[in-house]
């Protein structure tokens, strides 16, 4: 398995790819804004993650592009409200998250 975060905050992306490790063997690739999401988003994935707002944007075109290539995500974000509404059938959490919050949404993956 591999698994896309898209987190503009270090501590938090460590965070997560730590549980990602814990939960399964997979693999993580991390990008720290939305240039990089998009071009790590054309690689081979089978899940991601993403932070909606992101280095003075929003994730929105990476979310974009994963529908679009049926790469399954999840929003992890303290602004699951502001999420548009094209987003709406897409898993979120919010954070702070839990450590079981995101190994469910693995598990479901």
């Amino acid at each position: 398995m591999r698994v896309l975060i898209v987190e503009d905050e270090p501590l938090i992306a460590m965070d997560l790819e730590d549980i990602v490790a814990e939960t399964s063997d997979a693999t993580c690739v991390w990008a720290r804004t939305v240039s990089d999401g998009l071009e790590k988003a054309l690689s081979d994935l089978d899940f991601a993650l993403l932070d909606y707002n992101i280095a003075g944007g929003t994730s929105t075109p990476v979310a974009r592009l994963l529908l679009s290539r049926d790469v399954p995500f999840c929003f992890v974000s303290a602004s699951v409200g502001e999420l548009p509404a094209q987003f709406r059938s897409v898993p979120r959490l919010s954070k702070p998250f839990t450590a079981e919050a995101v190994r469910r949404m693995l598990a479901a993956a």
